[in-house]
């Protein structure tokens, strides 16, 4: 398996994985909305196949209003018969340490807390801020070494989450 940058190529086969991973096309109509707004930041891909060039896992992280430098992780899927093997995991690690070497200090998710805090996502951290989503899933991982610049504020992902209903 192979982690790499997406590329214009690959939008047709991330566009099916989101569409077959989910019951609906939202994630799917999310994704090309945060590509066409610019709030894609970070968007990777998990090639597999005898040429690598088949895409079995697709990660997007996006720009959040804060008040730091903050992404969001959504949406994250993996082919089906491609799941349970480790795929997702090394989507958000690559992703992690690109949001490390890009100078973000933070990345938040909304998922399942028994998931996302092997990555070191923190719930406990992400309760002090204000959001739509707070509460037990929305979770933050502090990337910063000097931790971040304040504890509280609102945080609010890109303008396409708020369309979704």
């Amino acid at each position: 398996m192979i982690i790499t940058d997406e590329k214009p190529e690959h939008r047709d086969a991330v566009r099916a994985l989101h569409t077959a991973a989910f019951p609906t096309e939202v994630e799917a109509g999310l994704v090309d909305d945060l590509r066409a707004e610019g709030d894609a930041v970070i968007s990777l891909v998990a090639l597999e196949g005898d040429d690598n060039n088949t895409v079995v896992g697709h990660i997007l992280f996006s720009k959040m209003a804060a008040p730091f430098r903050a992404l969001g992780l959504a949406p994250v899927s993996v082919a089906e018969d491609h799941r349970r093997k480790g795929i997702a995991a090394a989507l958000i690690e690559e992703g992690i340490a690109q949001a490390v070497a890009g100078g973000w200090e933070a990345i938040f998710v909304l998922g399942d807390p028994a998931y996302y805090t092997r990555f070191g996502f923190n719930a406990e951290a992400a309760a002090t801020f204000d959001s739509p989503y707070a509460g037990p899933y929305l979770m933050v991982l502090v990337l910063a070494e000097r931790g971040l610049p304040t504890a509280s504020g609102a945080v609010e992902y890109a303008p396409a989450f708020g369309r979704l209903g």
